[in-house]
């Protein structure tokens, strides 16, 4: 019996593999909870509250990515917030109010932003679906919105075993 070379059609094809895996920005992620800067956890008292920023070693912070919270049930008026940005900000990379996830949402959110999809235009697109970093779901939803005008067709997860999302009529 004769042999029969393999031919790798994936490798072939016009197919565009679409990896956000390979935009995950690195850095460290850290959460910042403002519920022990407030009175019995609940309660801002202003003056207090400027005392602690002001004691606060916000050097541990250098180039990280911080995420804002507080993990009571307080009413925290917008600006407590924007005062320990504005203590923050020399040396965070980045700061969001909200959980660490939402840190890599505006993360991803900032640069399928600025990407240029050129090579993508016309043509069949996968969008990678295993990642070992841990790209949001809605990184997903994002990259699908910036692809669909311009792709062929679009497809969620790997070349040999793909779900079909979007065929260009």
């Amino acid at each position: 019996m004769e042999e029969q070379e393999i031919i790798n059609r994936v490798a072939n094809s016009v197919l565009q593999v679409f990896d956000l895996e390979d935009y995950y920005p690195s850095g460290e992620r850290a959460a910042l909870d403002i519920s022990g800067w407030l009175w019995e956890g609940f309660v801002l008292r202003e003056k207090e509250f400027r005392d602690t920023l002001k004691n606060h070693d916000w050097e541990q912070y250098s180039g990280k990515y911080i995420a804002l919270y507080c993990s009571t049930d307080a009413i925290v008026p917008a600006w407590a917030y924007m005062l320990v940005t504005v203590s923050l900000q020399p040396f965070a990379k980045k700061v969001v109010q909200g959980r660490v996830e939402d840190i890599n949402i505006q993360l991803y959110q900032e640069i399928l932003n600025t990407l240029d999809y050129s090579e993508y235009v016309d043509k069949p697109v996968i969008i990678k679906g295993c990642s070992k970093k841990p790209v949001p779901q809605e990184a997903y939803v994002m990259a699908t919105v910036k692809l669909m005008p311009i792709a062929k067709s679009i497809m969620f997860g790997e070349a040999c075993s793909s779900v079909p999302l979007y065929k260009r009529k």
